[in-house]
């Protein structure tokens, strides 16, 4: 069960100055290694009845200074604060990372983790931050010893199969469509929410009705083709085959996703759905006639029904 969060906005929004466990960083998609560094702080937190908050930046600082384009994120800031919470996190800062932020001096961060959250200890990884990241371990070290918190480094790094787990190999997974190694990375499949909108029908006339999403531009998609999907309508789950692509055989544009939810009847609209990869089917092809696509879909469905249940 998801415990309950406190989100806010910036430090000064925090009204209570307890004991805190701190974690800095971007946390884009929680994954395995950012699972087992929150783990390893909540437990200490907990031996010392201390609070555990986790200082997140949106949007990611690599998007602002290295003026990235398009689509980037792992998840939304609203799931990455949910999934933050799944860790038991306390608190959740969710500081906008713009010009002032940018140019924070890290001994400036600390003094306001230290004056609004009462910061007893600073958790990461090999990290860094403050302007031109000039924050690093040694700095950090020094600076705990003037003012009386202490820096706690969880090294050790996740490994899954012949690699280890970090937020570059996800991307890289979803790049190519393997969505499985993907999970494997998250502890849990790669996840997209939309809300369903009106789309040309062409689903409906043969014989397949999809949900078109009207997803968040700025979260990356898996690679384009054929998915067998889970289907989420508020508590309950469908499975469904969902098509990532521009739609070649009828001449599509831009990249949508469509669900055909198997076994649902209704009506979908305006509902948001929450659509979670488990198995990459096939590419994304262009079929002679709609004739074929219809045959495809069906062999594709019943390959799904056979993937999963």
């Amino acid at each position: 069960m998801t415990q309950s969060i406190i989100r806010v906005h910036n430090l000064a929004e925090v009204n209570d100055r307890q004991p805190t466990f701190v974690a800095i960083g971007s946390f884009d998609g929680v994954h395995r290694g950012h699972q087992l560094l929150l783990q390893n702080m909540v437990e200490a937190a907990k031996k010392e009845g201390a609070r555990t908050a986790v200082l997140t930046f949106f949007p990611h600082p690599k998007r602002v200074l290295q003026n990235l384009t398009g689509p980037y994120y792992l998840t939304t800031l609203e799931d990455r604060v949910t999934l933050l919470a799944e860790q038991g996190v306390d608190l959740v800062v969710t500081l906008p990372f713009d010009e002032e932020v940018r140019h924070t001096r890290a001994a400036d961060f600390v003094n306001q983790m230290q004056r609004y959250l009462n910061m007893r200890q600073l958790w990461g990884g090999n990290f860094a931050f403050g302007y031109k990241r000039e924050g690093d371990v040694p700095f950090l070290r020094r600076l705990g010893q003037e003012k009386g918190f202490s820096v706690q480094l969880v090294k050790e790094m996740v490994q899954l199969g012949d690699g280890l787990v970090s937020s570059s190999r996800v991307r890289a997974g979803l790049a190519s469509g393997d969505v499985e190694d993907v999970a494997g990375c998250l502890a849990r499949p790669y996840h997209i929410r939309g809300v369903v909108v009106m789309g040309d029908q062409r689903g409906r006339t043969i014989g397949f009705p999809t949900a078109n999403l009207d997803i968040w531009d700025e979260q990356l998609l898996p690679e384009n083709g054929v998915y067998a999907t889970y289907a989420w309508v508020g508590e309950q789950r469908f499975i469904a085959a969902t098509n990532v692509g521009v739609r070649p055989t009828i001449n599509g544009g831009n990249v949508t996703v469509e669900a055909h939810l198997l076994d649902f009847t209704g009506n979908l609209y305006g509902q948001e759905l929450k659509l979670e990869f488990i198995h990459h089917i096939r590419p994304e092809m262009k079929f002679a006639s709609l004739d074929v696509l219809k045959a495809q879909i069906r062999a594709d469905v019943q390959t799904i029904r056979q993937q999963i249940t």
